[in-house]
């Protein structure tokens, strides 16, 4: 083989690899920007539920008294009746 075709096919070989090397290392940083949004996202998610299972709690802590005010209501209407 003539020594320029080989040099010619390394240097092509070259500019492939090279080119591999920056989409691997654009993928590394979009797959980083894509981890860091997920963790963002999961924050987000966590902060509602919690959020959400506050305001469970405080629906539930709402109706446990009005349950209680109208057990309340109907003792003293049956005082009332009497």
């Amino acid at each position: 083989m003539d020594k320029e075709f080989i040099l010619s096919q390394f240097e092509t070989i070259e500019k492939k690899v090279e080119k591999l090397i920056a989409i691997c290392k654009s993928l590394e940083k979009t797959n980083l920007e894509l981890r860091n949004k997920i963790g963002k996202l999961e924050e987000d998610l966590q902060s509602k539920v919690l959020t959400e299972n506050s305001y469970t709690e405080e629906r539930t802590l709402i109706r446990s008294k009005i349950d209680n005010l109208l057990v309340k209501l109907k003792q003293v209407e049956n005082i009332g009746e009497n």
